[in-house]
């Protein structure tokens, strides 16, 4: 895996760059679909390269694990050729899932013992056994196992998760070496930076996780109940110290303005179910402001959902065919939405790059910032 830093923001941190894997090249900074079971849900792989020209999605090894399980993708070759997507990969180590199993699992030295969201199951995951489930997933780029505390915890809490957090990482580095991959292609390990919302703690973990000299580095654990301020500082921390000549990946991050934001401190890689988990509920992101398309305001309106939209929907279909699916419950709605919006979040980054490389990042985020916040 290599990362090539093409361009810098002379305003701000703002990052351009390419990141080759065997699975194809990707151009930063990036938004990944999230395909938590291997499917971006409502939308065609298909329709996901040919049409938004996605070049990057997530998949979630807690969920894979636990459905299909890995007999069957190890059978079938991996997740690629299970979901017949052909381009670059990346698999969450399921950290975040556990975190979220609160009532369901129990978290010690050795790992998480949980139970199944699906039949109640006894599971345990491991530094080592989550390795082991990533390499037999097979995605280009896999996730160290960490807990990720809420973004309210205390400092001593925080302390004590970060520092079981950092022994974990040694055992998934451990594992990775001792492993190969299974289907003949690379797999990248990026560790996790965590520390909740204490700079000390997210300058250590920052500091720590470079031993590894990884092909890339994530952090973890914001956007999970802290205010966007302080997680935008805790990126300015942790971007402060990672090296530069690598990819920064902020997980689960975010809202339109959070990307931006998280651009402007350096980021190169997002990902976040917000897209398509909107997108069912009647949301549409644009360029101009916020569309609740259920709105009684849209009944009558035979205009194209988005003119400036980048997705066939967006001029084929009008707001008021789209509502009228919305409130009647059709599956379409939920599809068409989806794909609009994850056309936009593929659209906004690409537009990052280009002001980026054309020097002009920082006003052309100002502006487009505000227009975000609209609710039209």
């Amino acid at each position: 895996m290599k990362f090539t830093l093409q361009h810098t923001d002379p305003a701000s941190r703002a990052r351009a760059g390419e990141l080759v894997t065997d699975h194809g090249t990707i151009q930063t900074p990036i938004f990944m679909p999230v395909g938590t079971a291997a499917t971006v849900k409502g939308i065609f792989h298909r329709d996901l390269r040919d049409d938004v020209k996605a070049q990057i999605i997530l998949a979630n090894t807690y969920h894979l694990y636990l459905r299909p399980g890995m007999e069957v993708i190890e059978a079938a070759g991996g997740v690629h050729r299970f979901s017949t997507w052909d381009k670059p990969m990346l698999t969450d180590s399921g950290g975040f899932q556990v975190f979220s199993l609160a009532a369901r699992r129990k978290i010690t030295e050795e790992g998480v013992r949980f139970s199944s969201h699906i039949d109640g199951s006894k599971h345990i995951f491991t530094p080592e056994n989550v390795i082991d489930t990533e390499r037999t997933i097979g995605a280009d780029i896999m996730m160290a196992f960490d807990e990720c505390p809420d973004g309210r915890s205390d400092y001593s809490y925080s302390k004590r998760s970060l520092e079981m957090t950092q022994r974990w990482l040694d055992r998934c580095f451990n594992q990775y070496e001792r492993t190969q991959p299974k289907y003949g292609h690379y797999q990248a390990l990026f560790p996790i930076v965590q520390g909740c919302t204490y700079p000390d703690l997210r300058a250590q973990a920052a500091e720590f996780v470079q031993q590894y000299n990884a092909d890339g580095y994530a952090i973890g654990g914001l956007a999970v109940g802290e205010p966007a301020p302080v997680m935008y500082e805790m990126i300015n921390v942790v971007n402060s110290i990672l090296p530069t000549d690598r990819p920064r990946y902020l997980m689960g991050v975010g809202t339109p303005i959070n990307i931006l934001e998280g651009i402007e401190r350096g980021v190169d890689m997002f990902d976040c179910v917000m897209p398509t988990r909107n997108g069912r509920n009647g949301m549409l992101f644009t360029s101009e402001g916020i569309i609740n398309i259920r709105n009684e305001k849209w009944k009558n309106d035979f205009s194209p959902i988005d003119p400036a939209g980048t997705s066939f929907v967006d001029t084929l279909y009008t707001k008021a065919y789209l509502r009228h699916l919305s409130v009647s419950g059709e599956m379409m709605a939920a599809q068409i939405s989806s794909l609009h919006n994850v056309a936009f979040y593929l659209w906004l980054v690409g537009e990052a790059r280009k002001h980026i490389i054309a020097g002009d990042f920082k006003p052309w985020k100002d502006a487009m910032v505000i227009k975000l916040a609209r609710r039209l």
